[in-house]
């Protein structure tokens, strides 16, 4: 008899034991809960809105920024297309062509893209008139006769690298 009341109190123990561990559990449970609760009110705002709905919103407004992302890329594309094509590179180079006149009157100045496709223009002036000529650059080359002067507009437009 002494070892059955012993094993029921053992038991007894165990189980309250057991119980509270349960208990405390629970509230740490609870706890818990209430956060989440107050945490999903705060995302949901409208009261009456669930989860799912809050869920649908939020993927709606991700796809339309996924569209002005897409858009915006592109256009990104066509601008950088389109400044590849934009002058961007100037050379002029100030000279006296003859030797009656004074100072440096006449130039060349090159006016070329990032790939070194433009124009090169030429004014030589003299005493009695002045001449201006253009030349088309492709490459940083033209197919026309270069001066002197407007090679070195050119290789100044283009920069140390070429």
């Amino acid at each position: 008899m002494v070892l059955d009341e012993r094993a029921l109190s053992l038991a007894v123990i165990a189980l309250a034991l057991a119980v509270i561990g349960l208990a405390v559990w629970v509230a740490l449970l609870q706890r818990s809960e209430a956060r989440l609760r107050r945490r999903l009110r705060t995302m949901l705002r409208d009261g009456d809105a669930g989860i799912d709905e809050v869920l649908e919103r939020q993927l709606h407004r991700v796809d339309q920024l996924t569209g002005r992302m897409d858009a915006l890329n592109a256009l990104h594309r066509e601008l950088d297309a389109r400044g590849q094509r934009m002058l961007q590179r100037v050379g002029v180079v100030r000279f006296n062509p003859f030797s009656d006149t004074g100072g440096d009157q006449s130039f060349a100045i090159a006016l070329l893209d990032t790939q070194g496709n433009g124009v090169v223009l030429s004014s030589l002036h003299g005493r009695a008139d002045t001449r201006v000529f253009a030349k088309q650059v492709v490459q940083g080359r033209s197919r026309h006769q270069l001066s002197d002067e407007e090679q070195e507009a050119i290789r100044m437009a283009l920069g140390p690298a070429h």
